[in-house]
């Protein structure tokens, strides 16, 4: 039985993916701790703090879903164009298997 050598693609978790990561996990964050804007001062022309830091996070929370997604498909265009590349050195796969149960 001859053992085939296992095909990778890169490392699972890159810099770029632990900046998405961060991105996503942000305003979670932000909105779960509670006790870091529970209190009325600073007001904001008349905005209790407590109302205008969970809006703030709004637009901040688009901007860095965007930011995210940019940085996931310049991540994905940069695996795709290393793949070509790995599938030279792949094992076919088995011609001889059966696909999908069906019986011929």
């Amino acid at each position: 039985m001859s053992e085939t050598p296992e095909v990778t693609r890169g490392p699972v978790v890159t810099p770029v993916r632990v900046v998405i990561a961060l991105c996503l996990l942000a305003p979670f964050a932000a909105m779960l701790w509670v006790g870091s804007y529970a209190k009325v001062d600073p007001a904001f022309i008349g905005i209790p703090f407590f109302y205008w830091y969970q809006m703030l996070w709004v637009p901040l929370s688009a901007v860095l879903t965007v930011t995210a997604y940019k940085l996931w498909q310049r991540d994905q265009r940069g695996r795709a164009a290393a793949a070509p590349a790995l599938a030279g050195s792949a094992p076919e796969a088995d011609s001889s298997s059966p696909k999908g149960g069906a019986s011929e």
